[in-house]
């Protein structure tokens, strides 16, 4: 007889009914709080989105604010232009990607087909450039350059041309004004990319797909400004994309300006003495190498020694702004970063970094003073000194006996400092130092500013480097192992001796260490920037401004005016006693010193000049050229990279530069109606709530010659000849 239950169920299968039940249950208390989440929690969203769905949006950009010079003379503006763009999204709907079109295309813009099919490729790591690197759902622009007809051909054959248009469009215009460049200060734009889009979106500013934004320079530092805000028309459509309504619409708002410190004419003639200074070293003979000096690239600042903010700035190789607009070409893009290029999209002025020979002797005198020594003091000035079993020579072995510091600095005596910073060493300890080392040398530089980044309101500004104790021990342990490999070779070359020194103690601050570093040799690395930032400061009595070129921000309707005032980073760190004993023996280089004979007949009696040359040694290089200066106004500093010396290279331009500045003549006397810029301008150009803006008499009697203008006359900006507009904002009123 079973002893089976009449249910006929074994304990084992009744467990697993449960087991399936509890699984049922579970899956429909899922599904249940799936759908209470999606239509209930976040019912709205989904709703919403799917509304979009049948929202269309077409995107109105916004016109980029102007970049203004100090007297109101448009730097960077907009004008419009016949674009011809491609939309790659089409064409890639088309059998061969859109080939035969943009091939067809290139026939009637008159270009190379793999030219215009360059253009729309999409950037990445494996995509030579040019490319696009914008977002593939944004038109992307061919040309900005086509003529009417061109236009025409495109739009009545829409057949021949599917995915491409040609309509006016605003675009950026680099100016020139008076023929000035002003290339690495402007900056320039391109489009966002899809990464900037999702970073914007995360912190929460407004990008869109068809915005430009500024890669470099001012474009790039006050993008958010001058960008404005795109408007935006949203129209309801059907499933086929016909449109039966309009949604809504966000009017666009137009950019800021931007009104900069930079005076236009000074840059021309700041651009213009860099160039021709350059040319000169050219064709001067380098007796050390025996050949002519390659002066391969420069750069100059001219700064308001009382704001610092920066009068003119220059930076060799230049470029022309204007070939980003609309896309760049292959070769044009070739020509600003190929291996023969020479970088010109470098700004050598904040990037640039090179030894500052002797005009870092102002500075040794300053730590001098500070580590003790008697400012009124007599050092000795040899021909050369014999330290760690090294000689080290005065520049060329002359010789003056016992000097003063004054007069080490007008005749920039090497051998002076020497002495200075080898006794400070071995207060210090020598080589084997103190527990807690003065270091004045090192310390007053970073007092100074150096081996900091200064704070200009420019993108990627380097710091230079100043080789105190701590940079010596980073900088073993970075290259102790590739030194003690070359130690193991049996190569007897200067380098491989060198390498087997710094294998055994690399990270000891030697005597030679501290004597080059007090005359600016070395490691020791600064810009032009700094320089002139640190040669204000000793004119204006000791305030270390943070340089600026932005002078304010104005809207668009000119009704709201955002100054950016000066801001101070430190004083120097020096006593106005100190200061006044530099500024005397700087006024002596000029008067008697090292500078003399560049500045003959200068009006020193109402203008004094004060300045220090420095000549930098660099390996395997001509030398750099070096010349800082200032006067009660303006500090100007100018460096040619393998240019020569310094009062040799650069001394003449730098005079010129004040020359035109200052109205000096070539007998020496004052013409204050040819002087540029007598005194810095404090004052704003006005814009009025309607966008006038009222054009001061001097800007305009300065710019190309044309129809005399009635005194307060009002114009309209297209009735003006085409010379004069450069310099004006298009789409304005202008008062003469």
């Amino acid at each position: 007889m079973s002893n089976i239950p009449e249910t006929g169920r074994t304990p084992r299968v009744t467990i697993r009914l449960v087991v399936l039940q509890i699984l049922v249950l579970s899956l429909l208390f899922t599904l249940g709080g799936r759908l209470w989440f999606l239509q209930i929690r976040d019912g709205r969203e989904y709703t919403a989105q799917a509304n979009s769905n049948n929202v269309q949006e077409v995107v109105a950009p916004a016109v980029r604010g102007s970049i203004l010079d100090d007297k109101g003379v448009a730097l960077a503006d907009n004008e419009t232009r016949l674009v011809v763009s491609a939309s790659r999204t089409d064409l890639l709907k088309q059998k061969d990607d859109g080939k035969t079109v943009l091939t067809r295309l290139a026939g009637v813009l008159h270009m190379k087909p793999e030219e215009v099919l360059g253009k729309v490729r999409l950037c990445d790591s494996q995509t030579p450039k040019p490319c696009w690197n914008g977002s593939p759902y944004q038109p992307i622009p061919i040309t900005d350059e086509a003529t009417t007809q061109q236009a025409l051909q495109i739009m009545e054959r829409r057949e021949d041309f599917p995915g491409i248009t040609a309509e006016p469009t605003a675009v950026r215009r680099y100016t020139a004004p008076f023929g000035s460049n002003t290339s690495q200060v402007l900056g320039y734009l391109s489009p966002v990319t899809d990464d900037e889009l999702t970073a914007a979106e995360k912190k929460g500013r407004s990008l869109l797909r068809s915005d430009q934004i500024g890669r470099s320079g001012l474009e790039r530092t006050y993008d958010s400004e001058l960008r404005g805000k795109a408007g935006v028309t949203r129209y309801e459509v059907d499933n086929l994309g016909r449109v039966i309504g309009k949604a809504g619409e966000t009017a666009a708002e137009p950019g800021s300006h931007l009104v900069t410190s930079i005076d236009a004419r000074v840059q021309r003639v700041a651009e213009k003495e860099l160039d021709e200074a350059m040319k000169v070293a050219r064709k001067t003979f380098d007796k050390v190498t025996g050949s002519l000096y390659k002066a391969d690239s420069g750069a100059v600042v001219v700064m308001d020694v009382h704001t610092g903010q920066v009068i003119a700035m220059a930076s060799a190789p230049t470029y022309d702004p204007n070939v980003w607009v609309g896309g760049i070409s292959a070769k044009d893009y070739a020509k600003l970063t190929g291996k023969k290029s020479n970088f010109p999209l470098l700004n050598r002025a904040i990037q640039g970094q090179s030894a500052p020979g002797s005009t870092f002797k102002a500075i040794s005198t300053s730590a001098a003073v500070k580590a003790g020594y008697d400012i009124n003091g007599r050092y000795p000035c040899p021909s050369s000194m014999t330290i760690g079993g090294r000689v080290f020579n005065n520049f060329e072995g002359e010789s003056a006996g016992s000097i003063t510091l004054a007069h080490a600095l007008e005749i920039s005596c090497d051998t002076v400092f020497y002495g200075l910073s080898y006794d400070q060493w071995l207060k210090d300890g020598g080589t084997k130092p103190k527990k807690h080392p003065k270091d004045w040398f090192y310390k007053t530089a970073k007092e100074y500013g150096l081996g900091s980044l200064t704070g200009i309101d420019l993108p990627s500004e380097v710091t230079g480097r100043i080789p105190d104790r701590q940079w010596k021990r980073d900088y073993y342990e970075a290259n102790k192992n590739y030194w003690c490999k070359v130690a193991k070779s049996d190569k007897q070359d200067y380098a491989s001796q060198i390498a087997r020194e710094n294998c055994v103690d690399g990270y000891v601050m030697r005597a030679g260490d501290s004597v080059n570093y007090a005359i600016g040799q070395g490691d020791t690395l600064v810009t032009p920037i700094q320089m002139a930032n640190i040669y204000s400061a000793i004119s204006n009595g000791g305030t270390l401004y943070q340089p600026t070129i932005g002078k304010a921000i104005i809207s668009a309707d000119g009704r709201k005016i955002t100054r950016i005032k000066p801001k101070v980073n430190g004083k120097a760190p020096a006593t106005k006693n100190t200061l006044k004993y530099i500024n005397e023996a700087l006024e002596g280089v000029v008067t008697h010193g090292t500078a003399a004979w560049r500045f003959g007949g200068w009006p020193q009696d109402k203008i004094p000049l004060h300045a220090k040359t420095g000549t930098a040694e660099v390996a395997g290089k001509q030398t750099t050229s070096w010349f800082t200066t200032y006067s009660k106004d303006y500090a100007i500093v100018m460096t040619i990279s393998q240019g020569g010396t310094g009062s040799g290279g650069s001394g003449p331009a730098v005079r010129k530069i004040y020359e035109a500045m200052y109205g000096v003549q070539k007998d020496g006397a004052i013409d204050n109606k040819k002087a540029l810029l007598p005194h810095p301008l404090s004052k704003l150009p006005k814009i009025d709530a309607d966008g006038t803006i009222k054009i001061t008499k001097a800007a305009w009697a300065d710019a190309p010659q044309g129809p005399a203008v009635p005194q307060d006359t009002v114009l309209a900006a297209a009735a003006l000849p085409p010379d004069r507009t450069g310099y004006l904002l298009p789409g304005r009123r202008y008062r003469s």
